[in-house]
């Protein structure tokens, strides 16, 4: 028996990723769940990546999720005639949406995002470059928005644009978007992640558009405007799964906030049964060095001890120097962080009401884990339901989902403690086919003869059935 990881790993893919076996080290090294960011490159690159990812894990034998990220409604400056400006402290500059692609000047430059004299006023400050440049607003006249420089510094092309507080009224699908959408469907894509996403209604309309497509996949909210955070209980309901972009989101409500919003996120994630990824900038000194820092690590492990599923890796493995060693690092850390307690859900939930026959079933599975010494909890799983509530609620202890649809062994690799297998039940009489599997998981070392597990299971096949709670010895 080897220690096993629980906390998923997300790596972008990119150009670092491209030369041959790079992605087999990667597998090996932990990659749980490639991302493909439709923010660069065409369809032809997301093609060829996907492609190549899946003759990956087929030759090392590991089911690998695919997760496409929507460029959504990024707002930014243009470019400059010349070359990047240097904005000092206290000098104006002007944002102006009537101004050319190359026509920025250390005075002014233009803004791909036509309404942004529409949703600012006087007094407020807009945040150029990830917050390093600060503008407070003193005039807006038609199409252009006046400024004070309040925080100096570089400024190149096509740098972000937020306000404080939030307040920018783009939707959260642009046009591209719409057109990635079908992309996303036809390379059957596991999960579509959607771009500041500001209500509920942001995620329904993409699920709508990704199944008139004839996608399968489940949909991330990306909580990365205030406005998301505002209405955070409605869009994880909604949402199939969470992302915590810290990148935005820390411009937008500040950084003193967001390390306490991080965790409320990551606790409604948990709560409302939704598996969540804590994104940006984890590691990003390992995009050039070999280690990083110990404010990383920290960073790292603190995620994982508030119970996120996955720690997200972005340009560190698309363009960085060291992909599969940030890989490894991030593996190792985990695994360090996980000898300590997760943050559990609420002893009241012990007292709820289960509408569902699955939930009623993991809940007893985690009374049981809690008072007998349980070595691991096996689901023999249809939709993978199962295993996502186990994984909500035990701690510590490897869940074995056992499943014969591909589809649902991918896309349960982003699920923490949970670990696929593929199982196919066959003709086994019902009787059997729980000996089968434990069967084969010890087979395959997963289990010990003598080890004491935990077996969810439906009395009939297909998905939602589960309503069978054993306790049961390997031989």
């Amino acid at each position: 028996m080897t220690d096993q990881r629980q906390t998923r790993i997300v790596a972008t893919l990119g150009p670092a990723t491209d030369p041959p076996g790079v992605l087999h080290e990667l597998l090996r090294a932990g990659m749980n769940v490639a991302r493909i960011n439709f923010s660069h490159g065409q369809r032809e690159d997301h093609e060829r990546r996907i492609a190549a990812l899946r003759a990956a894990a087929n030759d090392v034998g590991c089911d690998v999720a695919v997760l496409a990220d929507l460029a959504g409604p990024k707002v930014r400056v243009r470019g400059f005639r010349d070359g990047p400006v240097t904005l000092k402290t206290g000098q104006r500059f002007c944002i102006d949406a009537s101004l050319g692609e190359h026509d920025g000047t250390a005075e002014a430059v233009g803004t791909d995002y036509a309404e942004l004299a529409q949703d600012v006023q006087p007094g407020d400050r807009l945040l150029l470059n990830d917050g390093l440049i600060q503008l407070r607003v003193i005039e807006v006249r038609g199409d252009a928005v006046h400024c004070e420089v309040e925080a100096g510094g570089e400024l190149s092309d096509h740098k972000g644009i937020n306000k404080q507080g939030g307040g920018l009224s783009a939707g959260a699908l642009t046009a591209k978007d719409r057109e990635d959408i079908p992309t996303a469907a036809a390379l059957e894509v596991d999960y579509l992640a959607v771009s500041f996403v500001r209500r509920a209604l942001d995620i329904e309309l993409t699920r709508e558009l990704l199944r008139g497509a004839g996608g399968h996949g489940r949909i991330v909210a990306k909580i990365e405007r205030s406005e998301a955070v505002a209405a955070l209980d409605s869009i994880v309901e909604a949402a199939d799964a969470v992302m915590v972009a810290r990148g935005d989101l820390g411009v937008e409500i500040g950084d003193a906030e967001l390390p306490g919003v991080q965790k409320r996120i990551i606790a409604a994630a948990r709560e409302m049964n939704r598996p969540c990824i804590t994104a940006t900038q984890m590691m990003e000194s390992m995009i050039e060095h070999p280690v990083p820092t110990r404010a990383e690590v920290l960073d790292v492990a603190n995620a994982v001890m508030d119970g996120t599923d996955a720690v997200m890796l972005s340009a560190e493995t698309s363009v960085g120097a060291y992909p599969v060693r940030v890989v490894e690092t991030v593996a190792r850390i985990c695994l360090g962080a996980e000898r300590y307690p997760v943050t559990e859900r609420s002893a009241a939930q012990v007292d709820r009401h289960f509408e569902r026959t699955d939930e009623a079933i993991a809940m007893a599975a985690m009374y049981l884990a809690r008072h007998g010494r349980i070595g691991a909890a096996v689901a023999l799983t249809d939709s993978g339901h199962t295993a996502l509530l186990l994984s909500r609620l035990l701690h510590g202890i490897p869940i074995y989902a056992m499943t014969e649809h591909a589809r649902t062994r991918r896309r349960l690799a982003l699920m923490r403690g949970v670990t696929a297998v593929n199982f196919d039940r066959g003709a086994r009489p019902y009787e059997r086919v729980a000996h089968d599997a434990l069967a084969l998981l010890r087979e395959r070392g997963l289990l010990a003869k003598g080890m004491r597990v935990l077996v969810t299971k439906g009395d009939q096949p297909g998905s939602g059935r589960t309503n069978t709670l054993l306790l049961m010895d390997v031989s």
